[in-house]
């Protein structure tokens, strides 16, 4: 290993990221399709529960990571996870592996009665998956708990299938990794490195601490299980780290063997990692070791040609909002949609973890500040969480059905129009309004603009929702008593349902529909890292995130000046529930004061940061893992240099940063850049 070169070139932003502390010489690994990791005999093994298996957020993390650890590693990297039929269909080509290794100790479990499934992940990379039927290894549960609790003392419960499934899972991967080592000659000195995901696959990682297997162990927790379990009972959590009685806390919510697992994972990994600072002081908290290293989570940043792309596919979705609006809002359509902001939120319906609770307080609040002073503007605020619900509601299909009508009614008038001028012009006539506007015509007219009229206010929600006198989101909003009504300046709609293009009242996916509002408002109080801001972020759209969110507290330290760039960092941890929600709400109101111009600056900042973001960049924190891991277990091999001291880079505020409106402000924007402003013709707000 020693003697091969390092001398990967590195971007700025990898060079500047804290923690690397790194010069081009001293890179992790060369990105070469495999090359150098064929001729090192190094082998990287992922295991995760989410392998080709949807189920939550670390899904996002492997399948959009895969792309650039397949570019580094080539088919000496393989994912593993639990064989899935329904999303095997529809995202594995199985496929056999062709080194004859790997084929020898998967024909050896197979001949043990285990399915094992191999073949390609379709997703960015093509990487190889062996995925475990774990229902043809059920017969050795009984066994294998035993031996879990002879070798860890932990026990496993008969009833919780959760953790049943994961001592087989965790079995079937150790089991996998000692035969694949056993099957290389001892000259042969293979490098195995381990890297597992959560306590669903912690038990994997511990048994090959235990049965002291020749494989470097990585082990990443992306949020503790026992943090998730206290947040969501409305603890003041942070403020009590150190306060907890842990085995008690745990005990009490039935969950004691799964944090003993995680636990357990998490002290015997060579290598502990987490995705954000905030978890990682959670995790020294609560699971008694402090992180190794930080893994910043990433995403496939897609760049385009002209920066002036990403605004006007802004322009074509905010259009498509504008047709929804349009129709939920009839009978009661008194504002401009020139003057007109789309803020949102959404997630999985975690209402306080996920800050809904303080979002709605806000809004409550924004919409008081922009009567006060008499604001001509209007907000729609979109709450979109996924919850039990009958159907849409019939108001809301029916406005849709009625504008829809509407605007047939108009094009077919305009049809009408265009060719009676044509016919009164061919003839050198000039026609008058009553040749153009007919009886006939007005009367249709008429009919159309009469149906649209209704008593009632708009619906504040699009569905039926299952016992919606106990729906959190409902319940608040009933009190702050935001009804839609036309003296309200912010307006809500609930929709409570993921979007997709074959929805029947937006006709939009998620990702179409973020490029279309103007702000995205995630004031989160437990979010280990923050997927939806990042997002944002990468689509050129403004988000409001948290102090208490890993990717807020990784833009404050990256970017000199986030609200420049378009980042609004709400303070949760040291201020009090009245002073965020004062705070966000003046975030909001900065907002609908800053003119077209300048959104559209700081909508070309924000996508700019999207490099920030981008697993070309960030996949170098994996590496780094990877190479310590491998320090651990082998360090005649590796040799890591004293840390020097650390460059870190930080964004800087723009010179035409667009000034918060507020009174102890300009109330002009700086003179802008030719950069800032090179995309501008033509584009809406």
């Amino acid at each position: 290993m020693a003697g091969h070169s390092r001398s990967t070139r590195l971007t700025r932003v990898q060079k500047s990221l804290p923690a690397l502390r790194l010069d081009e010489s001293n890179a992790f690994g060369e990105i070469d399709r495999g090359l150098s990791a064929r001729e090192e005999n190094r082998w990287v093994f992922e295991v995760a529960w989410e392998v080709a298996n949807k189920v939550g957020g670390i899904y996002t993390v492997l399948r959009s990571k895969a792309g650039v650890t397949t570019d580094e590693l080539g088919d000496n990297y393989t994912m593993i996870g639990p064989y899935n039929e329904k999303t095997v269909h529809m995202e594995v080509e199985v496929v056999e592996p062709e080194n004859e290794i790997m084929v020898k100790t998967i024909e050896k479990m197979r001949d043990q009665g285990i399915k094992v499934v191999c073949g390609k992940w379709l997703i960015d990379g093509t990487p190889n998956v062996i995925l475990f039927d774990i229902s043809t290894a059920a017969k050795f549960l009984e066994n294998w708990k035993d031996e879990l609790f002879d070798l860890a003392h932990i026990g496993i419960p008969w009833h919780c299938k959760e953790s049943n499934d994961a001592t087989i899972f965790g079995n079937l991967i150790t089991w996998f990794l000692a035969d694949f080592r056993s099957n290389f000659q001892e000259w042969e000195s293979p490098l195995i490195i381990g890297h597992f995901h959560e306590w669903v696959s912690g038990i994997g990682l511990l048994l090959c601490h235990l049965k002291k297997l020749d494989v470097s162990t990585i082990f990443t927790t992306h949020a503790t299980l026992l943090g998730r379990y206290l947040c969501a009972g409305n603890v003041d959590f942070y403020n009590n780290l150190d306060k907890f009685s842990l085995d008690k806390e745990a005990g009490d919510r039935g969950i004691y063997h799964k944090y003993c697992i995680e636990r357990a994972a998490v002290n015997t990994a060579h290598i502990f990692t987490t995705v954000s600072e905030i978890t990682a002081d959670e995790s020294e908290h609560l699971l008694k070791r402090k992180p190794d290293l930080i893994l910043p989570n990433g995403l496939n940043v897609v760049k385009f040609q002209a920066m002036h792309e990403f605004q006007n596919l802004h322009a074509k979705s905010k259009e498509k909002i504008n047709d929804f609006v349009r129709g939920h809002f009839h009978g009661h359509f008194d504002f401009e949609l020139d003057k007109t902001l789309y803020f949102f939120t959404a997630g999985r319906y975690e209402f306080s973890n996920k800050g809904a609770d303080l979002f709605l307080e806000s809004l409550a609040k924004l919409n008081y500040y922009l009567k006060a002073s008499k604001s001509d503007m209007t907000i729609v605020a979109f709450l979109i969480f996924p919850a039990k619900t009958n159907n849409f509601n019939v108001e809301s299909l029916r406005g849709q059905a009625i504008c829809k009508q509407l605007k047939e009614t108009v094009a077919d008038l305009q049809k009408k129009l265009g060719s009676r001028i044509f016919e009164k012009a061919l003839r050198g006539e000039l026609p008058t309004n009553e040749d153009l506007l007919r009886p006939e015509d007005l009367v249709h007219l008429k009919r159309c603009i009469y149906a649209a009229e209704k008593p009632g206010l708009p619906p504040i929600c699009t569905h039926n929702v299952v016992d919606d006198v106990s729906d959190p989101v409902l319940q608040n909003l009933r009190r702050i008593q935001l009804f839609n009504n036309k003296s309200d300046r912010v307006k809500v709609i609930f929709h409570p349902e993921f979007l997709s293009p074959t929805n029947p009242l937006f006709a939009l996916d998620y990702e179409h529909f973020v490029r279309g509002c103007h702000l995205g408002v995630f004031p989160s109080y437990y979010e280990p890292w923050g997927y939806t801001p990042a997002e944002c972020t990468v689509m050129g759209i403004p988000s409001v995130t948290t102090n208490l969110s890993g990717f807020g507290l990784f833009m404050a330290e990256h970017v000199a000046d986030p609200i420049s760039y378009g980042i609004y960092i709400v303070d949760r941890r040291f201020k009090s529930a009245e002073e965020s929600v004062a705070q966000l709400a003046g975030y909001m109101y900065d907002f609908t004061r800053l003119t077209r111009r300048q959104r559209i600056l700081q909508r070309n900042r924000t996508e700019r940061l999207s490099e920030l973001l981008d697993w070309r960049n960030l996949g170098i924190f994996y590496r780094k893992a990877r190479y310590m891991a491998l320090h651990k277990t082998h360090p005649q091999f590796f040799q890591r240099e004293d840390d020097g001291g650390e460059t870190t880079f930080r964004y800087p505020r723009p010179p035409s940063a667009p000034p918060s409106p507020t009174s102890s402000r300009a109330s002009t924007p700086t003179v802008a850049s030719e950069e800032d402003y090179q995309d501008e013709d033509g584009e809406e707000n």
